[in-house]
This record gives C-alpha cells, structure tokens and sequence, in this order.
C-alpha cells in the first residue's frame, strides 16, 4: 500500500509566479496533488542503483544494435540513422538528461523498467523545482527528497566540455560557447521546461539564448537564431523521431551539421535508441537475468497477461492491456498507431488505500538524481497526476 502524507497544496497563483501555468486539467481537476508519498531512505537508494544499472545496460544495447545494424527492429527512421552513428561515435554527443519510468519500489515490491523517455521526457519543472517548493510551503527541509535534479543537471551541462573529466574543469576550458534552447510555440509546458533548462545552462557558465523551432535557422554551416547569431549547441525539445517523419529535409541537414562539425544538437540523435521501446526487447535478449527487466518481444507473448506499445508514442497513448487469453482488458486510443509494435509483461503499480496507482519517474543526469511519481489507473495517460515525495 502507498503510504500518502497530506499537505497544502501551493495556489494557483503561487504556481504561476514559478511560470508553472498547466496546473489544471482539462476537466478541472488540479495535476499536482496534495498528497506526498512516503519513501524510506533504502527505497531511496534503491532507485537510485536500479537506473543507474538499467541506463548501464542501455548503454551496452545501443552499442549492439549499432554494430548489428538493428534499426529496422527499433522503428529507427531510416534518415536518422547516420546522425545516431556520429552522435554515438563521439562523446561530445553528451546525454544531458532523461527519465525512467519503473513500477514497484515501495512496500518490497521489485523494481521493473516500463521504459525510458531519454529524448523528450516531461515533468523536469514538476520534479526539479516543485516538490521543494511542497515541501517548503509546509514547512519540511529540502532534504527530505531524494531529488538533485537542478544541481545533476547543471553539473552535465559542465560535462559538455569536461567530458568524464571532474566538472571543476569547465571553467579553465570555458570559453564562451552558446547554446540556444528552443521549444514548438504555443505550448506552454514545454516551452516552461525548455526555458528551466536554458536557466540551468546558464547557471553553468554558458551563453544561452531562446528561439522558438519554426524561427532557428539551420544551413549545413551551422544553427542560427533569428539575429543570426551562430550557436555551438542547439536542444530541442522537440522528438528525434517527429523530426525524421514531419521534417525530413531538417534531418538530413541536421546530420550533415553534425558530419561537418559545426553544431552539437542536445538531446543527441543516438537518445533515439533508448526512446524507441523496441530497445526492451534487446534489453531482454541480452539480459534476461536482470531482476528490472520484464519479459518483452516483437511478437504477443503467450500464456502471460501483456502490455501492447508502439514503440514511439507517449501518454498511454495507443497501449492495450491484454490478458493471458487474448483478450483486451483496456486500451488508449492515439495517433502513434502506425509505428511498429512491442510486448511487455504486465506488471502491477503500487496501489493506495483508493486504488489508485503510482508509476515512480527517475531522471537520469549522468548518475540517477531525483524522482517523483505519477497517479492514475492502469494506463499512465495526459490525465494522469504528478505527486512528489518525502523521505520518512
């Protein structure tokens, strides 16, 4: 049973003030709840060694997929294929950041990978800044949160230039590079989170600046804003997979930016790999005695109860619930339908007093460095509620 601690939820005004302005549902429910869970310190801590351990393993897949030439069984678009490989070749191709979603964790229950959103991942703002603000707002200390997001991230952004190397280092290689930010217009969730990640390199010690996607300028020289200011780095948050499909030409330029060296784009294209949830079934291939892995394959798995995703798609969307005879118990209609699918078996989330289940989101940032969680039913859709923590 999830264990809730009842507090006092911020006001909406509060929340506007820290530029969170999605906080109420299109039924007019409030998304950030007024409960926390409760965690133990070795829940904590347990986390915390299972993402590092599953990012690991991923790490190891995406190197078989490449030397296999595996794309096709991830859905890899086939324009995007040349940017994974130089973006995997070279380790100025750095991770800044992504998010697992796990089921168990809490009251014993083992730890299993649902997947990994390590281009686009949502709820950065919500994790990184709200749930200390929750926790101030009722007076407890930031200490009780196993939550390092903001600093972890920044510290990345460090690794840019540093690489492996101690971060202490940046600022003696520093030498003024830039990176422009940039989110779709009108959107403003991911305009809120890109634009936390901009502070967040600039708090680092890099020169920042933010255009909204449809005004950069990209040739095969390099990424400009709309002042034509040329920029070393460019994070998009915008999917690797969207752009292959809606922007095709934008890809290939993008890749012969890369090729020519003149850019280093954020998230780079290899996050790709991990997105595509055809990489639980290599996972499984290679590690099938891993105690966070579920069974998973290309085909409906037989005699279990499974779960149906295509392996590109987000909010529930276009997942299926099936039991062990075949038969659909639930589903979520959506527009990623036509992307190949993949079969995991079904794992229960941790439930509470109401029955309603939670889905713990780890964000990755070189080491695993902070969580919160997601309540909602059996499939985790746009309706779904954010829910911070506290260490008991």
């Amino acid at each position: 049973m999830v264990k809730l601690l009842k507090i006092n939820p911020l006001k909406n005004e509060q929340l506007e003030k820290l530029g969170f302005t999605w906080h109420t549902d299109n039924d007019n429910s409030k998304y950030i709840s007024d409960s926390l869970v409760k965690i133990t310190q070795n829940e904590a801590e347990a986390y915390y060694e299972a993402v590092n351990e599953i990012y690991d393993m991923y790490a190891e897949a995406a190197e078989y997929v490449i030397e296999n030439n595996l794309f096709f069984e991830l859905g890899i678009p086939f324009n995007l294929i040349e940017a994974i490989k130089k973006s995997w070749e070279s380790d100025v191709h750095w991770h800044v950041y992504g998010r697992f979603d796990l089921a168990g964790g809490l009251d014993s229950k083992p730890i299993k990978l649902i997947e990994f959103n390590a281009d686009t991942p949502t709820a950065l703002f919500e994790t990184a800044l709200l749930q200390w603000a929750l926790l101030k707002e009722n007076g407890m200390n930031e200490d009780k949160q196993f939550n390092n997001v903001y600093e972890s991230i920044k510290q990345n952004f460090k690794r840019l230039i540093t690489l492996f190397d101690d971060t202490e280092l940046f600022d003696e290689r520093y030498d003024g590079w830039k990176i422009l930010f940039s989110s779709i217009h009108g959107n403003d969730e991911e305009e809120a989170t890109t634009r936390l990640l901009q502070q967040i390199a600039t708090d680092a010690g890099f020169n920042t600046g933010f255009e909204y996607l449809g005004d950069v300028r990209f040739d095969e020289d390099g990424i400009y804003d709309r002042d034509e200011n040329q920029y070393e780095y460019w994070f998009k948050l915008y999917p690797w997979e969207d752009i292959a499909v809606d922007e095709p030409e934008l890809a290939t330029t993008l890749t012969n930016i890369m090729q020519n060296q003149n850019a280093i784009i954020l998230n780079p294209a290899y996050t790709l790999l991990f997105q595509s949830k055809g990489m639980l079934k290599i996972l499984y291939d290679l590690f099938p005695d891993s105690p966070y892995l579920l069974k998973t394959s290309f085909e409906p798995l037989k005699g279990i109860k499974y779960v149906e995703k295509s392996v590109f798609g987000r909010e529930g969307a276009n997942v299926k619930i099936v039991d062990a005879d075949g038969i659909i118990l639930n589903e979520q209609e959506g527009p990623y339908g036509n992307y190949k699918k993949v079969y995991q078996e079904y794992v229960d989330f941790n439930k509470d007093e109401n029955g309603s289940k939670y889905q713990a989101g780890v964000f990755f940032a070189y080491e695993a460095c902070g969580m919160g969680f997601r309540k909602g039913g059996e499939i985790m859709n746009n309706m779904s509620k954010f829910v911070g923590h506290v260490i008991v």
